[in-house]
């Protein structure tokens, strides 16, 4: 049905009626221009709101037929068009929004524009509030600057709407949070209980853990059955985690947690687990001065003594057979349970250097060897086993009379020596080096150096009791003092020094005793 002229009036002065500057109005979009947006709101006029009061993004969303609220600034202008602001109606509904957050609480959500004195600038759909730095976090921030250009929700605590005056508080919203877990936690909070928390911080002594509003201390002791340096080693800040409640004091809030006794201690079944004698395998965790510690399984570890590494009498630096993280197979030597010590030996997987010397050498064999050690009594001559074996002083010559072994020897030099007798229980071999020879004394001596013959020799040594003479084939002999025909001042050194040739005879010839003694005066009185 067609209206006519008058009604279509009275249409028009109704619509004009119930359009009034400072009502918000929902109108639909008819046309976007370069310079705003033509709006449809239902009145013989159309609206306008300037194009700058829409993000780009709005303005590309923005076509015929899409429905915008606006705010009416003026009724028809010289060209007939009513004034509109979108941004105004934004701005009257944000400030309702936050008189309604202020009297119940609700959340209301912003973004952190920048950094002013004394706190931070916070958008709040083009409102701008302001967030206190006493109400950003419940602790102190280190990191404050870097909440810049993040949205989060806030509490309004305090609103001027004539002064466009806005506080708010991240800090109330994240207290409420707390309280709301913490209550939660306590519900289910009870010693024995398997919690699950967060690491929050690590001290030397242990870790703090939040539960969900109140945290709880894991003592370093408490982390791991076995040996650890510092928590770090097995936590960082952040990781999730589960725990044991071991103590839950109500009064003063505060809760003891365990993490080693959510399994059983593995100390409890060591001897029946690991019996003295057993083969084991582990991996090095630890190496000291004294020895090396073996992981046999997590929180078990055992010690293997310098003194078990290696066979040898004076065995290398622990690290110059091992590595933290070699994985090597030893033998259980000691257990004790209530200690919680467990000895272990590397050397003993393999056969004792004295039992290869057992199955390899016997009495009368000649082996070879370097000379390690002298010593006043004798050398140590090394064999390729590992082991050390002793030609005394006594075994070096049948013939000379020697002072000290390094007349004979040097360290480091080859050497061949016989077997004499070996003893592996006491680890013990003795070696002779004049053996690789005929004893002289049973035929040769006797036979060449008759009784009553002259022989001449070199001066070895003039002492108190004797001069000491080498004979042909460096068989030693001795004139004693008795027989020495001194100078007419007494003092035989004027008369005589060692190196000299002299002539002698021979007056005794021990082959028991392995004795020659010698006489200058008898030589003289038969030469008289």
């Amino acid at each position: 049905m067609e209206l006519k002229n008058d009604e279509m009036e009275k249409l028009y002065a109704e619509t004009f009626h119930s359009i009034e500057e400072g009502t918000i109005l929902k109108g639909k979009v008819v046309s976007v221009r370069p310079d705003g947006v033509i709006v449809d709101i239902g009145y013989k006029s159309e609206g306008f709101i300037p194009i700058d009061e829409f993000s780009e993004e709005e303005v590309a969303q923005l076509g015929p037929g899409s429905i915008v609220e606006a705010y009416v600034e003026n009724m028809e202008d010289a060209e007939g068009v009513v004034t509109l602001s979108k941004e105004r109606a934004t701005q009257i509904k944000v400030w309702e929004n936050l008189e309604q957050a202020l009297r119940d609480g609700t959340p209301v959500e912003g973004k952190i524009i920048g950094k002013t004195k004394g706190g931070f600038s916070v958008d709040i759909f083009r409102v701008q509030a302001f967030l206190p730095g006493s109400q950003v976090d419940i602790k102190p921030r280190k990191d404050s600057d870097s909440l810049v250009g993040k949205r989060m929700l806030f509490r309004v605590i305090k609103l001027n709407n004539k002064l466009s005056n806005v506080i708010v508080s991240r800090r109330a919203l994240l207290e409420q949070e707390l309280q709301k877990k913490k209550a939660e936690t306590l519900e289910k909070l009870a010693e024995g209980q398997v919690m699950q928390g967060t690491v929050k911080n690590i001290t030397d002594y242990g870790v703090f853990v939040d539960l969900g509003g109140m945290d709880g201390l894991l003592h370093i002791s408490d982390i791991s059955w076995g040996r650890i340096s510092h928590p770090s080693e097995f936590f960082a800040v952040g990781d999730e985690i589960s725990v044991l409640v071991l103590k839950y004091d109500e009064a003063n809030e505060k809760v003891t947690l365990g993490f080693k006794q959510r399994k059983p201690d593995p100390w409890s079944l060591v001897d029946e687990k690991y019996p003295v004698g057993e083969r084991v395998k582990g991996k090095v965790v630890s190496i000291t001065d004294y020895g090396a510690f073996i992981e046999l399984e997590e929180g078990l570890e055992g010690l293997v003594h310098i003194s078990e590494i290696d066979w040898l009498p004076r065995p290398k630096h622990p690290s110059k057979y091992l590595s933290v993280g070699d994985s090597v197979e030893a033998v259980v030597l000691k257990v004790d349970k209530d200690e919680r010590r467990l000895s272990l030996s590397l050397k003993q997987i393999k056969p004792s250097p004295w039992e290869l010397v057992s199955e390899r050498y016997a009495t009368g064999q000649t082996i070879t060897g370097k000379v390690k050690t002298i010593t006043d009594f004798g050398v140590f001559v090394g064999l390729p086993e590992g082991v050390d074996a002793l030609i005394h002083i006594s075994d070096l010559s049948w013939t000379r009379h020697i002072k000290h072994p390094s007349e004979v020897l040097r360290k480091g030099q080859k050497v061949e020596a016989v077997i004499l007798n070996t003893d592996p229980a006491a680890e013990k071999m003795a070696l002779g080096l004049k053996q690789l020879m005929p004893d002289p004394w049973l035929q040769d001596i006797p036979e060449s150096f008759k009784l009553g013959s002259e022989a001449k020799g070199k001066v070895l040594a003039i002492t108190d009791f004797g001069i000491f003479v080498e004979l042909e084939g460096g068989v030693e002999g001795l004139v004693y003092s008795s027989e020495i025909v001194k100078p007419s001042s007494g003092k035989i050194e004027e008369s005589m020094n060692v190196g000299d040739e002299i002539h002698v005879r021979i007056i005794k010839v021990d082959c028991e005793e392995r004795k020659i003694g010698l006489s200058m005066k008898n030589l003289k009185k038969a030469e008289e």
